[in-house]
């Protein structure tokens, strides 16, 4: 795969491309029956990996986000969605390039009557710092597809707060193969072609590819047989467009004078869990933070992307998570007693968790088609099912009826969430 420096035709055909294949393609009407939700930029997850669980926008304090980069709006309508619900005294900034794709996540606001966004249409690598600085700033999809990515990152770290940090999606190398090989052959049989021209010679070519093809053969990438017009030409023909292995993310990330805090989820970049071997075990446990993802990377074959969060480098604040003080033996989160701390569930249905936790003490995982089980705690649907994000976990152990003794019950929560957690299905929030 070509690392040569993209020309500018290739940054205008990327815009050309949004003006004429918007994606993903959406529609406002449907605003009326969900909000999509989705990794990066979910606030939960924000809070817990980028503000350590202390949510900045607490108590009405102002917030400023960024959506670099926005699209057709899956990003700007769930974090304006969310600020809303929530009453947080947020304004949040939409830049993108295409008019098209603006005008589709316009009218998605619109629908939903939210007053919180200003949209601005160009680049965010040369405006992005004439809104901020930000808070945080959610680039999803976006940087992989810009002329010079180094550039783009670091013009976002110049527009983010000491204290605030990103979320960020590149595309993986090793998930997509077969797709790079599609853009090359595009490029050997048409390299001038855009449009509906290249989208026509394109399907072509795909419709007659030989079951040994590695597209054909690859099936974690669906967007071109699902997401229509738009999503075969984003996936298949683009003109501006690179992957990234995980050390390359590291690199990418650390130029940008930024610290990776977390790839979500956690669990998928465990190397651990695609191997029963001992031996591979205890060679893995050898391993940096960073050769362990590289090597579960390696291991799953179907990591298509990156999803993950940064801070700047010199921004002490790390994500959530339970540990003991020495002398007394209490857990704590970041020097605060367990006990205060929030609890509250990712994207899924708390009451459906808890009852299939309640069969068999145990939780199944399903990445991109690698399935794994997990055992849990004995009151760990009793714990889950009185979740709900405004109680305490002290509340929530004084609702047990006999009063659980609190050694054992907080034993039983700290692994809890060190399953959910690493799954980004719990996350845990300081007291307002």
């Amino acid at each position: 795969m070509s690392r040569s420096k993209p020309s500018k035709k290739n940054a205008s055909r990327t815009r050309d491309q949004y003006e004429t294949f918007p994606y993903p393609a959406r529609q406002a009407e449907d605003e009326d029956k969900r909000l999509i939700a989705g990794s990066p930029g979910d606030w939960g997850e924000v809070v817990h990996y980028i503000f350590g669980g202390r949510d900045p926008g607490q108590n009405g304090a102002p917030l400023r986000i960024l959506v670099a980069g926005g699209g057709t709006g899956d990003a700007v309508v769930m974090l304006a969605q969310q600020a809303q619900d929530r009453g947080a005294n947020a304004e949040i900034i939409y830049i993108d390039l295409s008019a098209a794709s603006r005008q589709i996540a316009e009218s998605r606001v619109n629908r939903r009557g939210l007053k919180n966004v200003t949209f601005v249409t160009g680049s965010f690598v040369d405006l992005a710092g004439q809104y901020g600085p930000y808070d945080y700033i959610d680039c999803c999809g976006v940087l992989h597809h810009l002329p010079d990515p180094d550039a783009g990152l670091r013009a976002l770290t110049d527009s983010l707060k000491p204290g605030g940090g990103m979320g960020l999606m590149v595309y993986a190398t090793l998930g997509r193969t077969g797709v790079y090989h599609m853009q090359e052959m595009m490029q050997r049989l048409s390299a001038e072609a855009a449009g509906r021209a290249r989208l026509d010679v394109g399907k072509s070519l795909f419709e007659g590819l030989p079951p040994t093809n590695w597209l054909k053969r690859n099936p974690f990438v669906n967007d071109h047989i699902q997401g229509g017009d738009a999503g075969f030409y984003d996936l298949l023909l683009h003109q501006q467009d690179r992957a990234y292995r995980v050390d390359e993310v590291y690199d990418f990330v650390e130029q940008a004078g930024l610290r990776l805090q977390s790839f979500v989820e956690p669990l998928r970049y465990d190397p651990v869990v695609y191997t029963t071997s001992a031996p591979v075990r205890a060679k893995l446990a050898g391993l940096s933070s960073r050769e362990r993802c590289a090597m579960a990377e390696l291991l799953a074959g179907n990591i298509t992307k990156h999803i993950f969060y940064v801070v700047k480098a010199n921004n002490k604040t790390r994500p959530v998570e339970i540990s003991g003080r020495e002398k007394t033996g209490k857990m704590l989160v970041q020097r605060q007693d367990l006990s205060v701390m929030v609890p509250y569930l990712g994207r899924i249905d708390g009451a459906k968790l808890a009852a299939s936790v309640a069969k068999n003490a145990q939780i199944k995982i399903n990445f991109n088609g690698f399935s794994l089980t997990r055992a849990l705690p004995p009151a760990s649907a009793a714990i889950l099912s009185r979740v709900n994000g405004h109680r305490s976990l002290e509340d929530i152990r004084q609702s047990f009826k006999p009063l659980p003794e609190i050694e054992p019950f907080y034993a039983q929560v700290a692994a809890l969430f060190a399953v959910l957690s690493a799954a980004n299905l719990m996350f845990l929030r300081h007291p307002a």
